[in-house]
């Protein structure tokens, strides 16, 4: 494998666990107006996430960084041409960051609301935006000689980036519920468990169409084999929270969102951003990447900084493993 393909590998790598990690965190926060009757069972749902959200959150970074690095052409393009879309992104995250903060500072019943309200924006939106966002860089969209955007905002909101906002929306919303009935006890998690089912059997649909979509206009050997291990995935987790199982769901639902977003690198390579308008006018892995001697350097250092950066998120998760249940919200808070 030359470095451009292994840099193509390790940013896909990067968006998984992104998507993976931030995406339950999305998932709780659009939870709250479902599994949330009063402030305390709120409570709850927030501390679910509370001592990992912002770690699950600098994946993005990462991913963004490394893709600035290792491949600027792309970077330039995507970043310039999905300028608004991206910036709804980042306004929604720090909507969402600050009202975790924030909630808890005044004990009235408004001021906590309208936080929470912040709280399912600030999730929704990036759910639903990066599912637009990948679909249309996996559609093409026009691009010049130069490979700037010549498109519009409008362009982007065409019925099949639709689609896969619509797709990511629904897998982080069941992915976030499941997690909830995986670290709840008592009445939230029964609840979290019977809305998995109902969120679940939605989403299989939705996400079953995207797939399929994208399989018979884009796709690839690779990405068939792939989005049908990701609907294989899915349906065990299904089952499995059926069978009051929460981690064997959960896991199997990170695997779908996991084999979902490879499938879609895999219907792009060699391609990082077809062209819509003119194939001639297509950001490549060769015509995007970055010199040698750049992506030799990232090597070495992804080499030594990534593992660590996964044995820290492990020891994490670990440290805060336990069930949190009403009875661990302090009295009158």
């Amino acid at each position: 494998m030359d470095l451009p393909t292994l840099w193509f590998a390790l940013i896909a790598f990067f968006f998984v666990g992104y998507f993976v990690l931030d995406g339950f965190d999305f998932g709780v926060g659009m939870s709250l107006p479902f599994l949330g009757r009063d402030d305390t069972d709120r409570r709850v749902l927030v501390n679910t996430i509370g001592p990992v959200w912002d770690l699950n959150e600098t994946w993005v970074i990462v991913a963004g960084a490394a893709l600035f690095a290792a491949f600027p052409e792309w970077y330039a393009t995507m970043f310039s041409g999905f300028y608004l879309a991206l910036l709804l992104i980042l306004l929604a995250l720090i909507v969402r960051g600050v009202s975790f903060e924030y909630r808890h500072q005044r004990p009235g019943h408004a001021w906590r609301a309208r936080f929470d309200l912040m709280i399912v924006v600030g999730s929704a939106v990036p759910a639903f935006l990066w599912g637009v966002a990948f679909a249309n860089v996996v559609r093409g969209v026009a691009l010049d000689a130069d490979f700037d955007y010549a498109g519009t905002f409008l362009d982007l909101l065409n019925p099949y980036a639709l689609l896969g906002g619509l797709t990511t929306l629904l897998l982080f919303f069941t992915h976030g519920v499941l997690f909830v009935a995986l670290k709840t006890d008592g009445p939230i998690r029964a609840r979290a468990r019977r809305l998995a089912v109902r969120a679940g059997l939605l989403t299989i649909v939705v996400a079953g169409s995207f797939l399929v979509v994208t399989t018979l206009q884009h796709g690839s050997l690779a990405s068939t084999v792939l989005s049908g291990a990701a609907v294989v995935t899915i349906l065990v987790s299904t089952v499995a929270n059926l069978r009051e199982r929460e981690g064997v769901a959960f896991a199997a639902m990170a695997a779908t969102i996991a084999l979902a977003v490879v499938s879609l690198f895999a219907a792009l390579f060699p391609d990082v951003m077809p062209a819509s308008n003119d194939p001639a006018n297509s950001l490549t892995i060769a015509n995007a990447a970055s010199s040698t001697y750049t992506l030799t350097v990232m090597s070495w250092v992804a080499l030594v900084f990534v593992p660590l950066v996964l044995l820290y998120q492990g020891f994490t998760y670990w440290i805060f493993r336990k069930r949190i249940t009403r009875a661990a919200i302090p009295a009158g808070h």
